[in-house]
């Protein structure tokens, strides 16, 4: 798909903005918010706009596509982001080409991206994916598997676990996914009280175009906004 680049400066300004108006109703700094700019479906000329207008983060659901936006854009210094679900048979071209994994959900996942990202020399982060709501159509890891992940991560060499992800359930209103998003903070007081390193906790990727502002009031420090910087998608 495309957009035209007017319409996604206007996108990112209006985003930043209310960034800044959500952030600053909590009492936070704006600018521990990263605006994730998720260019899932549309082109890499869209993603060259947004990079034109400042943006640096971009995120892609599917390894495939984007990798193929990864090498129409080599000559950006920006950074890639994977926040769809992973499967572990893409971990190779993964770990070699992505900066973020947002959608970790095991300690095998972990695993496999650690030795990809070691043998083509480089280091990415890591996030893990909770699963808060128990839905069969989601994927994440529960609670009670966290600890292990972490107990993973401790070991590898090339990656390094920065946080948490939470795709709550679809709701009718912003405000009815408040709950899950306080209940990703409660996870990380938990963790953290069980002896994580800080630094493994630093960052939530929570919020979306249609909750973001909620998600930002609750503590995200991540946010991953498509539609209201590209505008509205079409798929098939």
């Amino acid at each position: 798909m495309r957009s035209e680049p007017a319409a996604i400066r206007a996108g990112l300004a209006g985003v930043r903005e209310r960034i800044a108006r959500a952030a600053a109703r909590s009492g936070r700094d704006p600018a521990t918010v990263r605006l994730i700019a998720v260019s899932k479906t549309f082109d890499a000329d869209a993603v060259r706009a947004a990079a034109d207008a400042g943006q640096i983060d971009f995120g892609e659901n599917k390894v495939q596509e984007a990798l193929q936006k990864m090498d129409r854009c080599a000559d950006l210094p920006i950074r890639w982001h994977l926040v769809g679900h992973l499967q572990s048979n893409k971990a190779k071209k993964a770990g070699t080409r992505f900066d973020v994994v947002h959608s970790v959900d095991g300690a095998d996942l972990v695993l496999k991206l650690d030795d990809a990202a070691a043998l083509a020399g480089r280091s990415i982060e890591l996030l893990v994916q909770v699963d808060l709501a128990g839905e069969i159509t989601k994927y994440g890891a529960r609670e009670e598997d966290l600890v292990s992940i972490f107990a993973t991560a401790r070991t590898c060499q090339a990656v390094r676990l920065i946080g948490l992800m939470l795709l709550p359930p679809a709701a009718g209103s912003p405000d009815e996914a408040r709950p899950y998003f306080r209940k990703l903070q409660q996870v990380r007081a938990r963790l953290l009280e069980g002896g994580v390193d800080p630094s493994m906790l630093r960052e939530l990727s929570m919020g979306m175009s249609h909750d973001f502002e909620v998600a930002v009031e609750e503590g995200a420090t991540l946010v991953r906004l498509g539609t209201a910087i590209f505008g509205s998608r079409t798929y098939g």
